[in-house]
């Protein structure tokens, strides 16, 4: 077994001692905020006690003629991303994430994973920066790919420690760090409905609104109007929300769900196709008011159903920003890649996401919102030049602890070799895919439903085509 040493400390600064894979597996949930299903994890190392650095997850591709290119793509983006915020890693740690379909076949899981592994590995050894530990989890269990000896590391591999007993647990209960649920958790509060007498109720509902909205959108004239109608509409279903008790996170879904029709649904989602309108929205981003704004945008996400898929760029970007607004920042990283794969080319979820990723002080945006809520640059411009006007936070910030692993037996250095495949630009931190790989893995919001229809073909193709001074498709 390779052993490391794994340091992590509170607001005191004080070290926690880590040693092994099973507290390395175990320090998982806590380092991403969540449990990561079906995913592969990289984490950057610095320094001789091994300093958590920069961290990146990916949707494990199905195909495993995939693995080769997208582990190159993840190896350098992880290494040039750690570059540009804490320096060339000395190590990287990996993870593969994934339960078996039967819950039972985690070993089978581990050796159909093990070419993944190793291409991992081999990539990130082109680029002279050594894998310290490669870890494969499921069904509750976890692998070695790095340790030959069956005597630590046993083929059927070792049970993951109980929730809770853990050293890390307690540091991460000390330092206030509260862990979600899994990924797939997390995305399936996003997800349009996928019911078919649901959709197809919310599919008319959208096909009636499009013919009158989208041309008024689209007139200079009339879009003020509708902007004004949106946020009117928007306001009242936050009021509606915010007159319901709390209640756990599955039941306040289904609840929201149906406090809000169909119609008015599909009124907030095409009014906020509008970009002027959809920062206007964003200025609910604090307290009691951003928490029901919050609760909005996840049920509006949830009705982009069928062709309006694409839609959800809107809501799922507000959410994202308002979660990170109010320091969830898993719950915005999930949020913002969501609003990239409904459409990878909207700029708001794309700045959101990187200043996220890069650790801007959302307090920058904050700022803009309070004083421009009714014109000027904009969050968008705003957001960007956050980084040039100096807003960047340490990656562990005050909030979490800071996680060192060191290594006790150095590894072999390799000889320097250029990698040769694409550039991958998912920033580190990010759950976002690399470009070129955004459709492995679990499909995106609105994959599923009925086919299109003339009016959500329609839409589509304003948004797509529309004139810039609509503000569709930003």
């Amino acid at each position: 077994m390779n052993k490391h040493h794994e340091s992590t400390g509170p607001s005191d600064g004080q070290p926690i001692t880590l040693r092994g894979p099973a507290e390395l597996a175990d320090a998982l949930p806590y380092l991403m905020g969540f449990h990561p299903s079906d995913s592969v994890v990289m984490v950057a190392l610095h320094g001789g006690r091994g300093r958590f650095g920069g961290r990146l997850r990916l949707g494990i591709p199905r195909a495993p003629g995939e693995w080769g290119p997208v582990a190159e793509q993840l190896a350098d983006s992880l290494i040039s991303g750690s570059e540009r915020r804490d320096g060339r890693p000395d190590a990287i740690v990996i993870f593969l994430c994934q339960d078996s379909p039967d819950g039972e076949s985690g070993r089978l899981t581990m050796e159909r994973l093990r070419p993944f592994a190793q291409s991992l590995r081999t990539a990130c050894g082109a680029l002279d920066v050594p894998v310290l530990e490669a870890l494969c989890l499921s069904d509750g269990r976890y692998w070695s790919y790095c340790c030959p000896d069956g005597r630590c590391c046993p083929p059927q591999g070792k049970p993951l420690a109980m929730p809770g007993t853990t050293v890390m647990a307690a540091a991460a209960a000390y330092a206030g760090i509260r862990v979600r649920g899994t990924l797939r958790d997390m995305e399936a509060r996003l997800t349009p409905w996928q019911a078919p007498d649901e959709v197809s109720a919310q599919l008319r509902a959208l096909d009636r609104a499009a013919p009158s909205l989208v041309p008024r959108i689209l007139d200079e004239r009339a879009k003020a109007e509708v902007a004004e109608e949106t946020l009117t509409l928007a306001r009242t279903l936050m009021d509606r929300l915010g007159r319901t008790g709390p209640a756990p996170e599955a039941v306040s879904d289904l609840g929201d769900d149906r406090l809000i029709e169909e119609d008015e649904a599909a009124a907030v989602v095409l009014g906020l196709q509008d970009r002027e309108t959809r920062d206007k929205a964003a200025v609910w981003m604090e307290g009691p008011e951003g928490h029901r704004a919050l609760r909005l945008w996840r049920t509006l996400a949830r009705r982009c159903v069928g062709p309006y898929g694409e839609h959800a760029a809107a809501p799922l970007t507000l959410a994202g920003w308002v979660s990170w607004s109010t320091g969830d920042e898993p719950g915005a990283r999930v949020a913002l890649a969501m609003a990239l794969r409904a459409d990878p080319e909207y700029t708001f979820a794309q700045l959101l996401h990187r200043a996220c990723n890069e650790g801007l002080d959302p307090e920058t945006l904050r700022r803009c919102l309070r004083g421009d809520g009714d014109g000027g640059e904009g969050p968008e411009a705003a957001v960007a030049g956050a980084g040039d006007a100096g807003a960047v936070v340490g990656a562990g910030g005050a909030r979490g602890p800071a996680l060192h692993v060191r290594r006790v037996r150095p590894a072999a250095n390799r000889a320097r070799r250029r990698a040769s495949g694409r550039r991958a630009t998912t920033d580190t931190g990010a759950t976002a895919p690399a470009p070129g790989t955004a459709r492995q893995g679990t499909a995106g919001p609105g994959a599923a439903g009925p086919g299109p229809m003339a009016a959500g073909r329609r839409v589509r193709d304003v948004r797509r085509y529309g004139r810039r001074g609509a503000g569709t498709r930003r």
